[in-house]
């Protein structure tokens, strides 16, 4: 039977893996195409005809990870991180995007299958250890793969970057005026953002990652990012996976993306105390103290605040 049962679970996996890419192909097969072209149009223009004043300093966009449901409802472990970042001096956090889907359509919107995702997000509420929520993980966690995928990443990728484009037009931000824009990934989220940051960073958006216990591959986004945070904890198990399955990215691949923006400096890469990705002692853990009397999260808040503050990160003392 436990034999039956991993044969079972492979199966779904490989079956999972290669409907992954539909989204992004159906969407690129139908109006990708002229959508993409013009999000690279509006930002490679050298002037978008937008004078009006910015009405902040710098744009956050916060991409949520892979226990995200939709663009409009963050998990409530997330709410008090998103916060904070909204009320540093002028900035501006978008929470609107949705990571998963290259139209930022959530999982309970128009879809095939959206009764199916309403059930299981009501299943999950009540539950979140329950089944219902791995499932949620595990279709997001396939967009993390398509993401960083070669073949179906470029489509994938563009289609994040225009909502993020959109999102950022929304809020008043002129694609020429040069002030920088941050993108904060937790979990999958840290993949889609240096995914999405080989578009931004074509024409004049400076960008800049901030990473969460990202699992992110050598993508070739790092090329354009003026600066990538890597926040870890030392005992998160997901976060390593991404150093060992995305070859780009071990110690000797010599010129992949990831190798070059560490050499030239562009990549931190911080540890900031025994973390786990999820479960007990993890990043948004509001019950575990560090020695210093912080929470794990207000940990996790201070770190991602130093950042865009300029400041040194304040990590867990040993």
């Amino acid at each position: 039977m436990l034999t039956a049962l991993l044969v079972g679970v492979l199966v779904f996996i490989l079956l999972a893996l290669a409907i992954a890419p539909l989204d992004a192909l159906g969407w690129w097969s139908s109006k990708g195409a002229d959508e993409a072209a013009e999000t690279v149009q509006q930002i490679l223009v050298a002037d978008d005809g937008d004078d009006s004043p910015e009405p902040y300093e710098q744009y956050v966009v916060y991409l949520s990870g892979i226990g995200a449901i939709d663009g409009h409802s963050l998990p409530p472990e997330e709410l008090p991180l998103v916060e904070a970042l909204a009320a540093l001096p002028g900035t501006c956090v978008i929470r609107d995007v949705f990571p998963y889907s290259v139209t930022n359509r959530g999982l309970t919107g128009q879809r095939a299958l959206a009764w199916l995702w309403r059930r299981i997000e009501k299943s999950r509420l009540k539950n979140p250890e329950a089944l219902a929520g791995m499932l949620v993980n595990g279709r997001n966690a396939m967009q993390l793969f398509v993401s960083s995928d070669r073949r179906y990443g470029p489509a994938y990728n563009i289609g994040t970057a225009r909502e993020v484009v959109l999102a950022l037009r929304r809020n008043g931000y002129q694609l020429d005026g040069g002030k920088p824009v941050t993108l904060v990934g937790w979990s999958g989220g840290a993949q889609i953002s240096i995914g999405a940051a080989w578009y931004l960073g074509m024409g004049r958006i400076p960008v800049q990652v901030v990473s969460i216990g990202g699992m992110m591959s050598d993508d070739p986004g790092l090329a354009r990012v003026n600066h990538l945070w890597h926040l870890r904890g030392s005992k998160d198990v997901f976060e390593k996976l991404g150093g060992v399955m995305f070859a780009g990215r071990w110690p000797r691949a010599a010129f992949s993306p990831w190798s070059d923006a560490l050499a030239e400096g562009r990549i931190d890469v911080i540890e900031l105390g025994p973390m786990q990705h999820n479960a007990k002692e993890h990043y948004f853990d509001t019950e575990t103290v560090a020695p210093d009397g912080r929470t794990y999260l207000q940990v996790t808040i201070d770190a991602v605040v130093a950042v865009l503050t300029g400041r040194p990160v304040r990590t867990i003392p040993s």
